[in-house]
């Protein structure tokens, strides 16, 4: 939307109205597809399934909707079609969904009711569970769970006392556990707040985890005594303060930041026609929030927060219930057991769900998993290769066209698009902007001209402002006004919003991080010629962000247009950096493509073993040709063939190129044979050598006959030495 604070209206972009009819939508998607009954004209409707569960199931799968058993016959890419399977034992289908949680009224009616119950005699408690609606087998089991409780931890969980019960996991480390009655709206919160004070006294991730019935931490086992129910103590004043700033980290905040997202349409659909995947949202989400938590002020993180802490979390009850414990008019009894209670067993079965199964989860927590390395050292391990080595030019400078506009496929067309441009590279002027615009008859080329037309248009609609920077003259968007004034000190005309006047945090470093997102490797003096600031004001800035994690410095420009010295250094932004490592490894794969088989056979070299020596290898009996292949070093492909020019090669594929080869020979003994069809050819004795045939015994066996021995009475080729041919088996060709 465009708005126009003089005229106080609201002008729709291009493109706005289509995202708004096909991506809108106040009910957050879930990821749910609809069951329809097939094989009428119109299908009714059956049901829902969860995303996780189509994705789990086949055309033909059964499983269990309501008391009917229903078959798959087709899955689409919003609904599942089915038909009625009677009589067939099917699955059960499971959903994931958010539980609103016990609100605190009905947890501490509860608490209340257990401790009255507790402190009744056991007649008096079985009478009032009776006028409750309950029978006698309920009354036992409500009664006989309430004393196996409290045998096991000496107390339970009420209104007026809350249990902390500590004890051993499976591997070693310490379960801590609250049992509280007072419900998810404030437990939840009461989590965040507990694991802040694990990381900061322990220095390690607590992971607890709420329910309406209490919380579980974990804390891994050291020298040191655990902590016990001082870990669950907070000052009421603090604990506000406390869950603002956790909450941001939590997959709670993480699953309504996406709904928020998509209901303000910052997750338009690309196709209205087709569904977008449940898992592709969180993925786009996620991305989007790691950009905006840059930006606090960001209106999707301040309605998440909103929602988060007053919609779901009930922290008004949570500061009661804290000041309550403080003035001991709630206690806090604490307990170790060598075996988890009857109500821990029940905490710990979602305890390990709660794990099992993650949903949304922030980026940034998945990142916090991988090992850190030390830099200086991995460099030392594996020495260090300058990056200016690895990256390709000719991407750096194609990666540099697109992110500047000037690609062909990347101009922009009209009045809007110059108004991204200027938003999206900074303030330009009517020649760089002309570069970049798209003709509007495509025989035509822009001018200078067309591209003063737009910026005097924008000028016009309050949306751009002329500026000089560094004493060249430019046009910039008016959302840049205050930062221009405030890290430039640029003159800005009169009549300009007072929203875009007020200040920003880091006014220099949003300039220069933008101008390090819209180039690839660079030098500080380019960004301050730019800019118009001195070279040492840039490189602080650079210095700035690269500690934050924005840009990153080393050598990426090839030798020729870099200078190799500390103040020489090259800066890149950390996304373009990424982007110009992948292409250039892609081009580099690419460059390297397998051969035809055809190339790859003349590359390799034709030629005859050398001939062994007189009196080699005798046939032991009981030997196979294995055996002798083995026990005659001159009989393996690596020793008795000559070597091959080129790269080296794995012997079985060595093995491979000399069968092939040898092909030839086979197929002339068995053209040459004399006798019926299918008997055996002659072939090389093993009594006078190694078993091979040379290129000489390749002739003789194609234009030789077969005659008797007259040593051994077998047939052996004309032209060879006695006992150095003989017939072979049959199961031998």
């Amino acid at each position: 939307m465009v708005w126009d604070r003089d005229q106080g209206t609201l002008t729709g972009r291009p493109g706005a109205q289509r995202i708004a009819v096909t991506s809108g939508g106040t009910i957050p998607d879930r990821g749910m597809f609809g069951v329809y009954a097939a094989g009428e004209k119109v299908g009714a409707r059956v049901g829902e399934l969860d995303e996780e569960m189509v994705y789990e199931s086949r055309v033909n799968d059964v499983f269990t909707l309501g008391t009917t058993s229903w078959r798959i016959v087709e899955i689409t890419h919003d609904r599942v079609n089915v038909v009625p399977a009677f009589g067939q034992p099917g699955k059960v289908p499971f959903w994931h969904g958010d539980g609103i949680g016990r609100p605190a009224e009905l947890g501490e009616a509860l608490g209340r009711f257990s401790r009255e119950v507790a402190a009744s005699a056991p007649e008096k408690a079985q009478a009032r569970l009776v006028e409750s609606g309950l029978d006698e087998n309920a009354v036992d089991n409500l009664l006989g769970y309430l004393a196996e409780q409290r045998e096991a931890t000496g107390t339970l969980p009420t209104d007026r006392t809350l249990t902390v019960e500590r004890s051993r996991d499976e591997v070693g480390d310490w379960r801590v556990i609250l049992h509280s009655p007072y419900g998810m709206q404030v437990h939840a919160p009461w989590a965040l707040a507990v694991n802040a004070r694990i990381r900061e006294r322990l220095g390690v991730e607590g992971s607890a985890v709420a329910s309406d019935d209490g919380i579980i931490a974990r804390i891994p086992d050291a020298e040191a005594e655990p902590p016990g129910a001082e870990l669950f103590v907070f000052e009421p004043d603090e604990i506000d303060q406390l869950v603002t700033d956790e909450v941001g980290g939590s997959a709670l905040f993480a699953s309504r930041f996406r709904e928020c997202a998509a209901r303000a349409l910052l997750m338009p659909r690309l196709n209205p026609g087709r569904r977008s995947p449940l898992w592709r949202q969180r993925q786009r989400a996620a991305q989007l929030l790691e950009v905006a938590r840059r930006h606090p002020t960001f209106p999707i993180i301040l309605e998440t927060l909103r929602e988060v802490l007053q919609d779901v979390y009930d922290l008004p009850a949570l500061a009661k219930l804290c000041r309550g414990i403080g003035e001991r008019r709630i206690r806090l009894v604490e307990v170790s057991t060598s075996q988890p209670s009857p109500y821990a067993r029940d905490l710990l079965f979602g305890y390990v769900g709660a794990f099992m199964y993650e949903g949304d989860s922030p980026l940034a927590e998945r990142r916090a998993a991988a090992l850190s390395v030390d830099p200086a050292l991995l460099s030392e391990l594996l020495g260090k290769v300058e990056m200016r080595e690895l990256l390709d030019p000719e991407i750096i400078a194609q990666f540099e066209r697109e992110v500047q506009r000037l690609d062909a496929e990347r101009h922009v067309r009209g009045v809007e698009g110059v108004a991204d441009l200027l938003r999206m590279l900074g303030p330009l002027d009517a020649a760089e902007v002309a570069a970049r615009l798209e003709a509007e008859p495509a025989s035509a080329a822009p001018t200078p001209a067309a591209a003063s037309t737009h910026l005097d248009a924008l000028v016009a609609a309050h949306r751009a402002i002329p500026v000089t920077i560094g004493g060249m003259p430019r046009v910039a968007a008016i959302e840049d006004a205050g930062r221009l004034r405030d890290a430039l000190g640029t003159a800005l005309p009169v009549g300009i919003p007072t929203a875009f006047l007020e200040p920003v945090a880091d006014p220099l470093g949003d300039l220069v991080a933008r101008f390090a997102r819209t180039h690839g490797p660079f030098r500080a003096d380019a960004a301050a010629e730019r800019l118009g600031v001195g070279v040492a004001v840039a490189r602080l800035t650079l210095q700035r962000l690269e500690a934050a994690g924005r840009v990153t410095s080393g050598f990426f420009l090839p030798e020729a247009s870099a200078g190799s010295g500390p103040d020489d250094a090259e800066w890149c932004d950390a996304e373009a950096l990424r982007r110009l490592r992948m292409r250039s490894l892609a081009a580099i794969r690419g460059s390297v493509e397998p051969v035809a088989p055809q190339a790859y056979a003349r590359f390799l070299p034709v030629s005859a073993a050398p001939r062994p020596a007189a009196g080699g290898h005798r046939r032991r009996r009981g030997r196979g040709r294995a055996a002798r292949r083995r026990a005659d070093p001159r009989q393996r492909v690596g020793v008795a063939r000559p070597r091959l020019a080129g790269a080296g090669l794995l012997a079985r594929h060595a093995r491979r190129a000399h069968r092939e080869r040898r092909s030839g020979v086979v197929r002339a003994r068995r053209a040459a044979r004399p006798g019926r069809l299918g008997r055996p050819a002659p072939r090389r004795c093993g009594a006078g050598d190694a078993g091979r045939a040379g290129g000489r015994d390749r002739a003789r066996i194609a234009r030789g006959a077969a005659a008797e021995c007259p040593r051994r009475g077998r047939r052996v080729l004309r032209g060879s030495a006695c006992g150095r041919w003989r017939m072979p088996r049959t199961s031998s060709l």
